[in-house]
C-alpha cells in the first residue's frame, strides 16, 4: 500500500482506549517482529477468557502514547498487532490504524468477528494486512460460551474474510467441558460448508490460570487425534 495516500486526521488521538502494550513479540504476527497493543473492553464475556483484567478494565494508555512509541521502533519492528479485548469496538480505531500505516508498519488485528462493518472497511481501505478470527463455537453453544448473541456477526465476518484476498487465520480455544469432541468435528464441517480452506488453529485451554469464570480443568486428549480434512489443516498450538 502507498502510505502517502493515507489521509491522516490532524486531531490528537488522546483517548485512553488501550490497556497495555507489549513492546516485542516473535509469536503473535506470523513471520514478523511486532509489538502488541491491548485494547480495553470487549462485547463478549467468554467463560475461558485469560484476560479478565483487559475485558473488564479501562484504558490506561492513549493512542498518542502508542504512536510516540512506534516512532521509536521504525526500522526495528515490522508489524503491530491490535488485540484485546476487542480492538474493532473503539470509535477511533480507523484513525489510529491510518497513523500506524503512515509509519509503514504492517497491521494485524485479533478479532472476535463481532464488528463486520468495521472489518469490511479496514479490508476495503487496505488498512490491515493480516487477521486472526476467533471462532468460539457453533450457534447452539455460542451464547453460553460468550455470554453474547453475536454469532451472526461472526459468521458475516468469516464470509467477508473468505471473499477477500487478505491473509487470515481462524482459531479456536478448546475447553473439553464447553466444546465436546463431537461439536468440534461439527465446527470443522461448518468451516467447510462456508468454503473456508487453509489452516485452522486450535489452542487448548490452559489449566490453572485466572479466567473470567471458574472452570474445571480441560482434558487434552483431543490433541492426539487427527481432524484435518482435504481442505482444512487442523493445527494444535501449545
Amino acid at each position: 500500500m502507498n502510505t502517502n495516500s493515507v489521509r491522516i486526521s490532524k486531531k490528537p488521538l488522546s483517548s485512553k482506549g488501550i490497556f497495555s502494550l507489549t513492546p516485542f513479540t516473535l509469536l503473535d504476527y506470523p513471520h514478523k517482529t511486532a509489538c502488541i497493543v491491548w485494547f480495553a473492553g470487549c462485547n463478549m464475556r467468554c467463560l475461558y477468557c485469560y484476560n479478565p483484567d483487559i475485558v473488564l478494565g479501562k484504558g490506561k494508555i492513549s493512542f498518542d502514547d502508542v504512536l510516540s512509541f512506534l516512532k521509536t521502533r521504525k526500522g526495528l519492528l515490522e508489524g503491530v498487532v491490535l488485540s484485546g479485548g476487542e480492538c474493532t469496538l473503539h470509535k477511533k480505531i480507523i484513525a489510529f490504524i491510518k497513523e500506524i500505516k503512515a509509519m509503514e508498519f504492517a497491521v494485524k488485528i485479533d478479532t472476535n468477528g463481532s464488528n463486520p462493518k468495521i472489518l469490511n472497511s479496514l479490508i476495503h481501505d487496505q488498512l490491515i494486512d493480516y487477521v486472526a478470527l476467533d471462532y468460539k463455537s457453533l450457534p447452539h453453544t455460542f451464547e453460553k460460551l460468550t455470554q453474547s448473541g453475536l454469532f451472526s456477526e461472526f459468521e458475516e465476518s468469516l464470509e467477508i474474510l473468505i471473499r477477500s484476498d487478505i491473509p487470515f487465520e481462524v482459531r479456536t480455544t478448546f475447553h473439553s467441558s464447553l466444546i465436546t469432541e463431537s461439536d468440534f468435528v461439527k465446527m470443522i464441517k461448518y468451516l467447510e460448508k462456508q468454503n473456508f480452506e487453509g489452516n485452522y488453529y486450535v489452542q487448548h485451554f490452559m489449566n490453572n490460570v485466572p479466567t473470567l469464570s471458574k472452570l474445571d480443568d480441560s482434558n487434552k486428549k483431543i490433541q492426539i487425534k487427527e481432524f484435518s480434512t482435504p481442505k482444512i489443516k487442523v493445527i494444535f498450538r501449545e
